[in-house]
């Protein structure tokens, strides 16, 4: 068949191309040229049409077919291998769908979510009675935290809480940068299991053991210490949790890959994670901003256990409600958190890799290895 008489039939392939790159252009996403673009198909026909028509300028090119026509081609396929490698933009629909409806329903049915939040908040408890037990374990909380940084607490918190408006903002910038260091500390060590673990379980034993320390009578800074920490001990503490959790889900990637190689099991892992620690990030934001404008605010206490328990109530509908089951609209045996990352099919076989082969009319035949 003539070169020329054989391209000239692909136009219709250039022009589908085309139509989809404006639609990644625009939109970010293939099924914006269509509703047979969606998901998967969408991707497979967009890189068919690509390596078409990157064949098709080589045979144009070899065979000095007119310069308009090489022109043409040279800038649909550069104009396709941008949106084929372009970086993700920001895009705030699809991070307010990651953090209110994919990131609720992963950390419900996440099991590292729940090892993390049992390790976390059971040893916190454990040590919270063991330190305020005086009388039972007098000697615990000096050994778990040390006389001087016990002093050092008492001292802490001796003067009433006041500040001015430059004070809670520079607080307010302190604390972002305290916790999510605590947080990213937490998500690093994960992908090792134990370090994680051990660095959650001694944050979870010294907290515990300060909280019940100085919830005793006998010493005199308690009300301004709970009078501190009661406003954003909610949001602090479980995005401590939920920064382990992610941090595990990544650890487990390396060490099950049920299968996978390594490689592929972290990456599967790492896409399961990332909503869980989209959650974490953004409650310690909302902690720094309650550690730095209200917690140390003249507010009246009550004012800031009302804002505790709200906090609380929040942190329960989201984890429950938003999370539960019975709202997930993937079908059977989907993953909703591939499917908004990926764009992929929520139901596919996460064991096989698939590759297009491109036909002489341009159409896409997928072969499994």
């Amino acid at each position: 068949m003539n070169i020329a008489n054989l391209l000239d039939k692909r136009r219709s392939n250039w022009g589908e191309l085309e139509r989809l790159c404006e639609a990644m252009e625009v939109r970010g996403r293939t099924d914006k040229a269509g509703p047979q673009y969606k998901g998967a198909a969408g991707i497979v026909r967009f890189a068919t049409l690509y390596r078409g028509a990157c064949a098709d300028l080589a045979l144009a090119d070899a065979y000095q077919l007119p310069p308009a026509t090489v022109t043409y081609l040279h800038r649909l396929v550069a104009r396709s291998h941008n949106q084929l490698y372009r970086a993700g933009k920001f895009e705030p629909t699809g991070w307010f769908d990651m953090i209110f409806r994919v990131a609720p329903r992963e950390i419900y049915g996440d099991a590292c979510v729940r090892v993390a939040t049992l390790v976390f908040f059971g040893l916190f408890a454990l040590s919270m009675y063991l330190g305020y037990q005086q009388t039972l374990f007098p000697d615990f909380a000096n050994v778990i935290v040390g006389d001087a940084g016990l002093e050092q607490m008492e001292e802490m918190y001796e003067m009433e809480l006041v500040g001015g408006l430059d004070h809670y903002v520079q607080m307010s910038s302190f604390y972002i940068m305290h916790n999510t260091g605590i947080g990213l500390k937490c998500f690093a060590y994960g992908i090792l299991i134990v370090p994680c673990l051990y660095i959650l379980s001694s944050n979870a034993v010294t907290l515990g053991t300060v909280f019940g320390y100085m919830a005793r009578e006998d010493v005199a800074s308690r009300d301004n210490f709970f009078e501190f920490v009661t406003a954003h001990g909610p949001f602090e503490l479980t995005a401590i949790a939920l920064s382990a959790a992610a941090g595990l889900r990544l650890g487990m990637g390396l060490f099950a890959t049920g299968g996978l190689s390594r490689i592929d099991s972290v990456r599967r892992s790492a896409v399961r994670a990332i909503p869980v620690i989209s959650a974490a990030a953004v409650l310690f934001v909302l902690a720094a901003f309650t550690e730095g404008f209200i917690s140390p605010s003249p507010l009246a206490y009550t004012f800031k256990a009302g804002w505790s328990v709200m906090s609380s109530s929040m942190i329960s509908f989201y984890f429950v409600v938003l999370g539960f089951p019975g709202n997930r609209h993937a079908q059977p045996g989907g993953d909703p958190v591939s499917t908004i990352l990926d764009d992929t099919p929520s139901g596919s076989d996460a064991n096989s890799n698939s590759f297009a082969n491109l036909n002489d009319d341009g159409s896409a035949s997928v072969r499994a290895a």
